[in-house]
């Protein structure tokens, strides 16, 4: 597979990983847009947020719960932090395998685009 996110998760790209398990990858974005940039992929190859399914829904819990815990880790949980999911080119998504940014450590605006 061809999927830069898949890649990433398997090893064969280098990245600064934080956390890992059978079912999450997540590494921190090479162009922080926060102090604590942080995306939280699926190992399962998902495109867009569209192609969710219903037997997905463990697996999207599992995405959440391990950015909440990242989040704890570094220090931002109780400050406030932002969790995005882009779907497709107009809303920012650039690589098509579905991913958390995990954003923090300082205020954050709104509207955010």
């Amino acid at each position: 597979m061809s999927c830069l996110f898949c890649k990433i998760a398997g090893g064969e790209i280098p990245s600064k990983t934080v956390y890992q398990d059978e079912y999450v990858y997540a590494f921190e974005d090479v162009n922080p847009q926060a102090p604590v940039h942080i995306l939280v992929i699926p190992r399962k190859h998902i495109a867009t947020s569209l192609e969710i399914g219903d037997d997905d829904n463990e697996l999207i819990g599992k995405l959440y719960q391990a950015a909440n815990n990242i989040a704890k880790e570094r220090g931002i949980a109780d400050r406030g932090f932002r969790l995005v999911m882009n779907c497709n080119a107009e809303a920012g998504q650039t690589v098509f395998h579905i991913h958390l940014h995990l954003l923090g450590g300082r205020p954050m605006q709104w509207p955010p685009g």
